[in-house]
């Protein structure tokens, strides 16, 4: 499909950096990432649910490394993970030099609360050896003390300027290879301070609403915010933070980017909320029809109409279409353009095959 001027975004100019073998920012696709919930002592269960998350579309995942025995399991794990580990270290820089000496993609911590500058130097000196990249993670509820002392709450200025302050101890150790977040519950100061962030610094942004909440709740605030950001070209890596598998986290985050153009992945399922004038049982084949195909990797589009008023034209904007008619006959389309009719079928059935064999003939095409 062409894409129309009004559709395209321009992202904000940044530098790109390297995420174990990922790039993030700059012209490098926009990155979904999300985070085990798992003891990372149970390296079996840590690496299954890894894989669960490669399998709906994970690029970079982050590993959680509370005490020694966290990073010791971190080695096994980096060595099996198919993606980029991100080590989430806090407080003890013991942890962050021994995620890095794991051959560790990426750690996350805040310079500030490392410790004295000894300390945060063997940090940086161990991720320039290991060749590990650095997001400094800022957060509204946890930001230092001297600066909600001057602020008196968080605010996107408090932690822009956190930020910053942790930015000038990595430059000052002249290491460049870091991203940013700032994050916050709240949707409003999250997405002004991104903004404000983005006009100074020209680091990777990774963007985020924290703690958003359930999958439904969670994924509605976060679609407010991460839209809003990402519709004004900000943000190279992403993280839906929601109360529910990480699986689902991923998802979230690629309907996001598919719903602006910005990456695409998987069946986009275009349908109509049904009505008395429906000629099959939308709701539930769109539901079966989704669960069945959901383990396609490649990009389509299908429109699942359930009568003539509007099925026409959304077919002629997708791959595959189908346009509910009277007395079982419902009409199928291809590349927009009308193709057959079918009669009496299991409309469901009959659209996963469909979709299923699309797909065959296009890997067939590519190999000829």
């Amino acid at each position: 499909m062409n894409i129309r001027p009004y559709r395209q975004i321009e992202r904000r100019k940044s530098r790109k950096i390297k995420v174990g073998n990922i790039f993030v920012g700059g012209n490098a696709p926009i990155t979904v990432q999300t985070m085990t919930n798992t003891l990372t002592t149970d390296i079996k269960a840590t690496l299954d649910q890894i894989n669960l998350t490669v399998e709906a579309g994970a690029d970079i995942i982050r590993v959680s490394c509370p005490d020694k025995a966290s990073t010791k399991a971190l080695k096994q794990i980096v060595k099996l993970s198919p993606i980029p580990i991100v080590a989430d270290i806090h407080f003890h820089y013991l942890r962050a030099i021994e995620a890095a000496d794991t051959g560790v993609a990426c750690l996350r911590i805040n310079p500030g609360n490392i410790g004295d500058s000894k300390k945060i130097k063997e940090v940086i000196n161990a991720a320039k050896q290991n060749e590990t990249s650095i997001r400094i993670g800022v957060n509204a509820g946890s930001l230092e003390k001297s600066i909600l002392d001057k602020y008196g709450e968080p605010t996107p200025q408090a932690l822009v300027e956190s930020a910053m302050s942790h930015v000038r101890i990595l430059k000052d150790h002249d290491f460049h290879e870091y991203k940013i977040s700032v994050k916050a519950s709240d949707v409003f100061l999250a997405v002004a301070a991104y903004t404000q962030l983005a006009e100074i610094e020209d680091c990777p942004l990774h963007i985020g609403i924290t703690e958003a909440g359930s999958l439904r709740s969670g994924t509605v605030k976060s679609s407010i915010g991460l839209g809003n950001l990402l519709w004004s070209g900000i943000g190279d890596t992403i993280r839906v933070s929601l109360s529910a598998h990480p699986t689902e986290e991923v998802k979230v985050g690629y309907e996001m980017l598919k719903s602006l153009g910005l990456r695409r992945r998987g069946v986009t399922v275009i349908s109509c909320p049904s009505c008395a004038r429906q000629q099959f049982d939308v709701i539930k084949t769109v539901q079966e029809v989704e669960e069945r195909l959901e383990h396609i990797s490649e990009s389509i589009t299908v429109s699942i109409i359930g009568c003539v008023v509007n099925g026409p034209g959304e077919a002629k904007e997708t791959d595959i279409g189908l346009t509910g008619g009277g007395k079982g006959n419902h009409q199928i389309y291809v590349n927009g353009i009308t193709d057959h009719i079918i009669r009496n079928e299991n409309v469901a059935d009959y659209i996963v095959n469909f979709v299923q064999k699309e797909i065959e003939q296009r890997k067939a095409n590519q190999l000829k």
